[in-house]
């Protein structure tokens, strides 16, 4: 279904938006779960494209934005009538991992740029077309297992989304680095992101008794699956992944998710950042634009992937109009050829640096530690 944006001005050029759109128009796809059980996610996504603008170096942006229910297929579905119908210059698509996967194969066959939302594990063709706005699993792992092993932990339980894309990528790279950080990982306890108790999941888990377990989730099942292992008693450290910190989780999770320590981009705190860190201008001046649209405290650091998606295309889209007319092959794969070879690109979420075998281009500067301390996030490690 379409998503109704509020916003007049993109109400107006999506109204104009039709299949014979004029050559020189730049016509974006945009996928996200605003609906359903990831709309936590998608729904600040949606709401980030209300505040972009309707050109770009003299060309006209036609913003098509449809809601795929958080449902992979109805993703396919989108991205099939963004290609056939709307000639889409580029995607921005995938709000979770199995939504980008859903785009990825259509996205590279017909050799048009992916801006994916979600964490991924792309290769080939694949990945040639595809550019990751989070942050790399492995680059988010590494402080969550050092603050493990400076504490003295030696084993590392897991309950997350499994089977599960999202909670797959996230396995294979625990099973590969824990190791080196003197930890043992597992038992790996699964469950779906529609569950709503994972009761006999944490009574296995709790009786292992790991050091620490990490909840592999996102949104509402993150917090859920975190206050399930403090009210049964799990005295042990929880830890949690970039998909969870967000306005939800704090609410939901309440006093049951104190004390949590999760991974996060720079973001959501960017007012504790030094002023010299790359993000926090340009986290400020997103978080400053969206509150004001949406109401304070409704910042979520998955919108600041969708800003961040603009913050590539922006760079690359004036560069690739020196080569091609928007709506042609050429222009498609010169604007992919720009965004991976533009250079420290400032975006909310930390600095982009792509390179041929690097399509997400973090380093560092894109993770933060964060702990839960009276109900707010804290930044305890930057």
């Amino acid at each position: 279904m379409k998503v109704k944006l509020s916003v007049k001005p993109l109400a107006i050029v999506l109204s104009l938006f039709g299949a014979t759109a004029a050559l020189a128009d730049i016509n974006i796809g945009v996928s996200v779960s605003a609906t359903g059980p990831a709309a936590v996610l998608g729904g600040p996504q949606k709401n980030t494209t209300q505040l972009f603008p309707t050109s770009i170096a003299g060309e006209k942006i036609n913003w098509i934005v449809l809601d795929d229910g958080s449902d992979p297929t109805n993703t396919s579905k989108n991205v099939a009538k963004f290609l056939t119908e709307s000639k889409v210059d580029v995607l921005i698509t995938g709000t979770t991992t199995p939504g980008v996967m859903a785009a990825a194969g259509p996205a590279a066959d017909s050799k048009t740029p992916l801006i994916a939302l979600a964490p991924n594990r792309l290769d080939g063709e694949k990945f040639k077309w595809a550019f990751t706005m989070p942050q790399p699993i492995g680059l988010m792992a590494e402080p969550l297992l050092e603050h493990a092993k400076s504490k003295g932990y030696k084993t590392l339980g897991f309950l997350g989304y499994h089977p599960d894309a999202y909670g797959e990528v996230w396995i294979k790279a625990l099973e590969a680095t824990a190791g080196k950080y003197g930890i043992s990982f597992g038992p790996i306890e699964g469950f779906a992101r529609t569950d709503t108790s994972v009761a006999g999941q944490v009574i296995k888990l709790i009786g292992v008794k790991p050091d620490a377990v990490i909840v592999v989730a996102s949104g509402s099942p993150a917090a859920m699956a975190h206050a399930a292992l403090a009210e049964r008693g799990y005295k042990g450290q929880i830890y949690q992944t970039h998909g969870a910190p967000s306005p939800v989780f704090l609410k939901n999770g309440g006093k049951s998710v104190e004390n949590g320590i999760l991974v996060a981009g720079p973001l959501l705190e960017w007012e504790q950042l030094p002023d010299s860190h790359p993000s926090k201008k340009v986290g400020g001046e997103y978080a400053k634009a969206y509150e004001a649209k949406f109401g304070k405290g409704s910042l979520s650091s998955f919108g600041g992937h969708m800003w961040d998606a603009w913050a590539i295309a922006s760079r690359a889209i004036p560069v690739a109009l020196k080569k091609a007319k928007p709506g042609t092959a050429e222009f498609r794969a010169a604007l992919r050829d720009a965004i991976e070879s533009e250079r420290e690109i400032a975006g909310a979420h930390g600095v982009f640096n792509m390179s041929p075998t690097d399509h997400s281009g973090f380093d560092g500067r894109a993770r933060v530690l964060l702990q839960v301390q009276n109900g707010a996030f804290k930044v305890v490690s930057k």
